[in-house]
């Protein structure tokens, strides 16, 4: 299921420009406020008329449709729930403005772990179970399409771990495509199947999470204080000490523990900045994971710093050195060197479900 956005609206020293065919799977509209994100969103759902417009979801065109008619899950920053209603009110209100019954309800409340939660109203909830509520109105209004507009941006670091692990879920879960608004790059690289890349109402970039992410090119666009990678591994163990062993194409990958059972696969974001290099296998490190890599591409920063992608064994990862020390390795595309990551530089939030 494709969603195709031709869009161009002006604003007073601003004008959206945007062309963008997004795939099946969740797509990230990633970029700092007032880059137009919220915008984009807002046309997709008929809150904002643009001046041109080309919405094309599946080969329903809701641009030719009403808002109410678009079929749109909309989850905003903050849950906006009723607060007369119960949980189980606000889950069901879509329907019943319909007169119909909710579909799914059962699965939904399952899904997000609300079932507890139902006869309670929204003023004696968390953050993060008012947030799960909104999620489970907007997919209980039967939609076409889920938008997200920055859903944990209002939420503390422990709130919106408790969240991260449902909207993976429901990512996987529903088939539903997802437009996600968020200017958080580790949540992005946790979450997204696609990312695009927005500025001053531009697309500067577009392409699947994996590609983007590794790609020296584009790490500036995204900030490179926070660029990373994410690699695709499956839990083998669960060691006594704590530790769990990922199995990777260029080896095996310890972490500390995460809860899951041996078999299963999951997406790993490593932090560019936590890669250290070195041409020969080290020995007598603290560090448990020295991966065997081949330099696929190096580019020079504006500053002191270079960017340094890697194959591991078919997956890319990226470190980032000094310039001094990439000349002093003779860092080149084809040399084969190893990669070393600190097990404890990869935190519980980095580690997700990779999109099946």
């Amino acid at each position: 299921m494709t969603l195709e956005l031709r869009l161009t609206h002006a604003f007073p020293g601003f004008k959206l420009d945007l062309d963008l065919t997004a795939p099946a799977g969740l797509t990230c509209l990633f970029g700092r406020s007032g880059s137009g994100k919220t915008t984009i969103i807002n046309a997709v759902a008929g809150l904002l008329r643009p001046d041109t417009a080309r919405i094309v979801l599946d080969g329903v065109a809701l641009h030719d449709l009403p808002p109410h008619q678009r079929r749109v899950g909309y989850v905003f920053q903050d849950a906006r729930l009723f607060p007369h209603l119960t949980v189980a009110q606000n889950l069901t209100y879509a329907a019943r403005i319909r007169r119909q019954q909710a579909k799914g309800f059962d699965r939904i409340v399952g899904l997000l772990g609300i079932g507890a939660l139902l006869d309670r109203r929204p003023a004696t909830l968390s953050g993060g179970e008012r947030q799960r509520v909104a999620i489970g109105r907007a997919l209980l209004s039967d939609p076409r399409i889920l938008l997200m507009d920055e859903p944990l941006a209002a939420l503390d670091e422990a709130r919106k771990a408790e969240i991260l692990p449902y909207i993976e879920a429901l990512r996987d879960a529903f088939g539903l495509p997802i437009l996600y608004v968020s200017h958080a790059l580790p949540e992005v690289a946790r979450l997204a199947t696609s990312i695009a890349v927005i500025d001053a109402g531009r697309l500067l970039a577009f392409g699947p999470a994996a590609r983007l992410l590794s790609d020296p090119e584009t790490a500036p666009l995204l900030g490179l204080r926070d660029a990373g990678a994410i690699l695709t591994a499956r839990v083998a163990e669960q060691a006594a000490d704590g530790l769990t062993r990922l199995d990777t194409p260029a080896g095996p990958l310890w972490l500390p523990r995460v809860q899951t059972t041996i078999g299963h696969s999951l997406r790993v974001r490593i932090a560019a900045s936590d890669v250290m290099l070195a041409l020969t296998r080290p020995e007598g490190l603290s560090a448990l994971n020295v991966l065997p890599a081949t330099v696929r591409a190096v580019r020079d920063g504006d500053g002191p710093g270079t960017l340094v992608q890697l194959d591991l064994g078919g997956q890319a990862l990226l470190a980032r050195v000094t310039r001094r020390s990439a000349t002093a390795l003779g860092l080149q595309p084809g040399l084969e060197l190893f990669a070393v990551v600190k097990s404890v530089s990869v935190a519980q939030g980095d580690v997700g479900e990779g999109p099946r």
